[in-house]
């Protein structure tokens, strides 16, 4: 490799809670650099989910991280080519990848639900992960049955 790894950016934690996540989680909800509409947009889906979730002891933001934790892969399957076949070896992943899958992942599938405004299917989203159902739920389940499916190839690791 000639250039050097370039430097990890830093990421500012967000103006309400003080969390990084939370702004990271922000920037890949963001479209078109409206970075205020996309805060504006999560505020109201946690504010959302706080006032369905009352009877709850944990806060809106802590349902939020439950759901996330919810949706994160461990271990993902890498196409790997051995003898002119091309195998799905399983992976474990790495914590910033598994992070990015996961918020990408509940972000793909807060849009494709059927609602009005997008802090409201984020919401649906965020309590569907938190009660262990919804789409990115289901996709970890499948990354996960496509990995055991392809276990026997676990060696070609590299």
């Amino acid at each position: 490799m000639r250039k050097s790894k370039p430097k990890k950016r830093v990421i500012l934690p967000d103006p309400k809670f003080n969390d990084v996540l939370v702004t990271r989680f922000v920037n890949d909800m963001m479209v078109h650099g409206k970075k205020t509409t996309a805060y504006n947009v999560f505020y109201d889906a946690i504010d959302t989910v706080g006032q369905k979730m009352k009877d709850n002891d944990l806060s809106p933001l802590e349902i939020w991280k439950k759901a996330l934790e919810n949706v994160t892969p461990m271990v993902e399957v890498k196409s790997r080519r051995v003898g002119g076949a091309t195998f799905q070896v399983p992976m474990e992943i790495r914590q910033d990848r598994k992070l990015s899958i996961s918020i990408k992942h509940m972000i793909l599938f807060a849009r494709k639900r059927a609602g009005r405004s997008m802090s409201e299917k984020l919401a649906a989203e965020i309590q569907a992960a938190f009660n262990e159902e919804g789409g990115a739920v289901k996709r970890k389940e499948e990354i996960h049955r496509m990995a055991d499916a392809n276990r026997a190839f676990a060696h070609f690791r590299f």
